[in-house]
């Protein structure tokens, strides 16, 4: 959980800002955007969802002010600009937002491997950010990474952060090219972690544990792992010989896992593959 002050700071960004945020796309991380934003405080009159088939929270929330479907207004400044539809989809929906961009609209997109460059070329001029979340931010635990182009304003960064940090920890880059390994890294991530749950529990199987059991034992194991991690000033290697007892149990399966770099370089070929991918997938 983060201090209470980051989220008040971050409230206090949002609030001080004029103007609509626009979220484009509102699925599985545009809607756990939208929820991070209302948990700050923020009304929803002062936002807007594009959105073909929105979702019955959506449509609940246009019925207390939130902008469903808005058309262009002059009247209507836009200062934030999220697009959080799939990048597959990117080239028919990009066109369709350069009325709601004005001088002072940041732009930010959370496309996986659409680059500055794509974004650019659509809205030219535009202040843009690219960035990369995942997937813990659905419980307000995700970490974005960001990087911006040389039109975003020390303010627009301001309200850029405040948005994202609404559903976990940011990180600025201004090196684009790191995107590819984050999106390895961070991005995909909590899928090599849910894998170590799944083997985990069906290791306990083949050891003699009932199936209910050892998914029970795996998965709390991993969570409750998490956020010591999370919550402890240690790094992870301390944490690790912390629990490791010289000729124990633990220190029994360590040596199968650590033979010969087993796990380290199965999980540093794993990222590169992964940051391969991100490379192709983006052109």
């Amino acid at each position: 959980m983060r201090p209470q002050s980051d989220s008040l700071s971050q409230a206090d960004a949002l609030r001080d800002v004029g103007g609509t945020i626009l979220l484009v796309g509102a699925g599985k991380m545009g809607s756990a955007l939208l929820e991070g934003w209302l948990a700050l405080g923020l009304a929803p009159d002062r936002l807007a969802v594009i959105e073909p088939h929105p979702s019955s929270d959506v449509s609940a929330l246009a019925e207390r002010g939130l902008h469903l479907n808005p058309p262009p207004r002059p009247d209507h400044e836009i200062m934030a600009l999220v697009i959080a539809v799939k990048p597959q989809i990117a080239p028919q929906v990009m066109p369709t937002l350069v009325p709601f961009v004005g001088a002072a609209t940041a732009v930010v997109s959370i496309m996986a491997g659409r680059t500055l460059h794509f974004l650019d070329a659509a809205l030219p001029h535009a202040a843009l950010v690219r960035a990369m979340p995942n997937t813990p931010a659905s419980i307000g635990r995700g970490i974005t990474v960001a990087v911006p182009n040389a039109r975003m304003s020390a303010a627009q960064r301001t309200l850029v952060n405040a948005l994202l940090s609404a559903v976990g920890r940011v990180e600025w880059i201004e090196d684009e090219a790191l995107m590819d390994p984050v999106t390895a890294l961070s991005g995909s991530g909590p899928a090599y972690v849910f894998l170590l749950a799944e083997t985990m529990a069906r290791a306990g199987c083949a050891a003699g544990l009932p199936s209910a059991l050892a998914e029970v034992l795996a998965r709390t194991t991993v969570a409750g792992s998490g956020e010591l991690l999370h919550c402890s000033p240690l790094d992870s290697a301390t944490l690790r010989q912390n629990v490791t007892s010289p000729g124990g149990t633990t220190a029994a399966a360590l040596d199968v896992l650590m033979a010969g770099n087993g796990m380290q370089e199965l999980m540093t070929e794993a990222i590169a593959a992964a940051a391969r991918r991100s490379r192709e997938l983006a052109g």
